[in-house]
């Protein structure tokens, strides 16, 4: 298992290399996302690959208060279910959890929950969980941890992300 963690930029975008990485092996890709509901450049680019890789969104965009609405909640649980789906079916080789570090942070998933699923993952299935606030319980169980820190963003100095560069 791996986790892709920190407040720098970079771990949806190491995801996705990864996913790439994946396809390119001839894997097959369940690419989940738990917050984001934008449909970005990068989902473009994955759709060249939509026979190995699939894209699903749970997200209903990014949540500014500590904790989250109901609606976003309930989206968090449906990605669950079908993360846990995904992981439980052997079908994929890679099963990447796109936020779903954000998700358990605000309380939208049950941190035990998710270590029972991860208990019962195929030994040959790769999970990938992303975002901010990975909590510790997920840092001991992982096989690698990245930290992605944030030094210096020219968004910091008032210039406004780019397509194609941020989204």
């Amino acid at each position: 298992m791996q986790v892709y963690t920190g407040n720098g930029k970079g771990k949806t975008t190491a995801a996705i290399g990864l996913a790439l990485r994946a396809a390119g092996a001839g894997h097959r890709i369940f690419f989940g996302q738990f917050v984001k509901k934008r449909r970005c450049g990068e989902h473009k680019a994955l759709e060249r690959f939509s026979d190995l890789i699939t894209v699903q969104q749970f997200g209903t965009g990014f949540i500014r208060n500590e904790r989250a609405n109901e609606k976003a909640a309930a989206a968090a649980v449906e990605g669950f279910m079908a993360a846990a789906a995904a992981i439980l079916s052997e079908e994929y080789d890679v099963v990447i959890l796109d936020e779903i570090n954000i998700a358990l942070h605000k309380k939208m998933i049950d941190m035990r929950e998710l270590l029972l699923l991860l208990d019962q993952k195929p030994a040959r299935t790769e999970v990938v969980l992303t975002g901010r606030h990975a909590p510790a319980a997920l840092i001991r169980r992982a096989d690698l941890v990245t930290e992605m820190k944030l030094v210096k963003h020219y968004m910091d100095a008032g210039v406004p992300g780019r397509k194609g560069i941020e989204w």
